[in-house]
């Protein structure tokens, strides 16, 4: 609460809570992302879920290229992409949630860029973060899950959805070794933001565990 300048008491803005999932691809954050959704929404409350890329119209467009292009893009070209969706997602659709009080639930964030195109393309982690951290106005999560899984397992859940892989999720093993690598650095420097999860466990078990994290912010 703030004192305006007839020293009447002036409310304090309307602060929503942004929650985001990251991991590797195949780790389960859809599943997650929508397990929360439904607990948040069953208790009344008001939930933006969205994802990067592709939450707006614009991102749909930049989601397509980074993701579904065929032929290459310049690992620099796409960390741009991802930091322009990023961009505007935040401006038109993250922070206008935010100030209307509401939860913002969203599948990725400038976690992935550190750790794809940081770790995964060898860009480097501080100049991708700074990029993301421009495009954004510094916005960072009040949470970020983490779910956590060897490479090989989560390739092999991959393999059972039986769908195309994405430009991503069909690179070597490597790759996805050193994302693994930048996640878990990522939260071992933030662990006031982090929560580290063990996506071999059954869903409704690491559903349980994000629900706790979250009860105290949603007092």
């Amino acid at each position: 609460m703030t004192v305006g300048s007839d020293t009447a008491p002036v409310p304090d803005p309307v602060e929503g809570l942004f929650v985001t999932f990251e991991g590797g691809d195949g780790v389960g954050k859809t599943t997650q992302a929508a397990l929360l959704e439904r607990w948040l929404t069953d208790a009344g409350r008001t939930v933006v879920r969205t994802r990067e890329p592709g939450g707006t119209e614009v991102g749909v467009l930049i989601r397509d290229i980074v993701l579904h292009h065929r032929g290459e893009v310049a690992p620099r070209a796409e960390a741009l992409l991802y930091a322009a969706d990023r961009a505007h997602h935040v401006e038109t659709l993250v922070r206008p949630a935010l100030a209307r009080g509401e939860v913002v639930i969203q599948d990725r964030y400038l976690d992935s860029s550190v750790a794809y195109q940081g770790a995964g393309r060898v860009l480097g982690r501080d100049e991708v973060r700074e990029l993301s951290l421009w495009a954004t106005g510094g916005l960072l999560p009040d949470v970020t899950v983490l779910l956590d899984l060897d490479p090989s397992v989560a390739r092999a859940r991959l393999d059972a959805d039986d769908k195309p892989f994405d430009r991503l999720e069909a690179e070597k093993e490597h790759f996805h070794a050193r994302v693994r690598e930048e996640f878990l650095a990522l939260a071992a420097a933030e662990p006031g933001r982090f929560l580290v999860l063990d996506a071999s466990l059954p869903a409704e078990e690491l559903a349980a565990a994000v629900r706790e994290r979250l009860a105290a912010l949603l007092v």
